[in-house]
């Protein structure tokens, strides 16, 4: 199906609600007029690619109701099918409509053009700003691909790591208070990098994978003097 073929379709779903439907009208593959409505602009695509999105920003100021139209189906617009939360995301975001056609010629509105009002998710901003104010120094290079990154959870850790390779074995108080990781306890219970085991109940010591990967670490452990005692608080 060609983007020609795309356009029968949507006309036929648009006269369908009493629109009179028109093709190439000016840069517009449709423009649809009911009444004295606000005309309706669909841009249409084979599938969703970042010049149909901005074909339809450029026609926002022809009209506030406009539409990207695509073809589903199997082989057809994967970024659609893999991505399809973050999709309607930025097209709301962007004030734009969502017009899908299967390959039997089935047009389904998925969305339709409004005025977008921003909601903050203080629970995410919060998360964000607590990494901030306890990750120490920069040691991640914004834009790398890494899928280790140095976190604030990982520095606290290292630090309690770092204590038990020296120590053998140790109480979560006294690592705790020779770290001032405050949240050593579940850091040490949890266990998420492999690093702990429980000797007995309120002690650990490191694992042979700890060990190895506090030299994997050696270079983040240089800059990471242990935590000032007020943060056990």
């Amino acid at each position: 199906m060609a983007e020609v073929e795309l356009y029968h379709p949507i006309k036929r779903f648009l006269e369908g609600q009493g629109y009179v439907v028109k093709g190439e009208i000016g840069a517009c593959d449709i423009v649809a007029v009911r009444g004295d409505e606000r005309p309706v602009v669909v841009e249409l695509k084979e599938r969703l690619t970042l010049a149909l999105i901005l074909q339809a920003v450029d026609r926002l100021a022809i009209s506030d109701a406009v539409y990207i139209a695509f073809r589903i189906g199997k082989g057809n617009s994967a970024s659609w099918r893999s991505r399809t939360k973050q999709v309607k995301s930025l097209l709301r975001r962007l004030g734009l409509g969502l017009l899908t056609v299967s390959p039997h010629g089935r047009v389904v509105a998925v969305l339709d053009p409004a005025p977008y009002r921003p909601r903050t998710n203080a629970g995410r901003r919060e998360r964000l700003l607590k990494e901030f104010a306890e990750r120490v120094g920069d040691p991640e290079v914004g834009g790398s691909p890494s899928r280790q990154r140095l976190t604030a959870y990982r520095q606290d850790a290292l630090r309690c790591a770092r204590e038990l390779a020296a120590e053998s074995v140790l109480k979560v108080k006294d690592i705790r208070e020779r770290t001032g990781v405050g949240r050593a306890g579940p850091i040490l219970r949890d266990n998420h990098y492999g690093w702990f085991d429980r000797v007995k109940t309120g002690y650990y010591e490191l694992t042979p994978k700890g060990g190895r990967d506090l030299v994997d670490w050696s270079d983040a452990l240089k800059d990471l003097p242990p935590r000032s005692r007020e943060a056990v608080r």
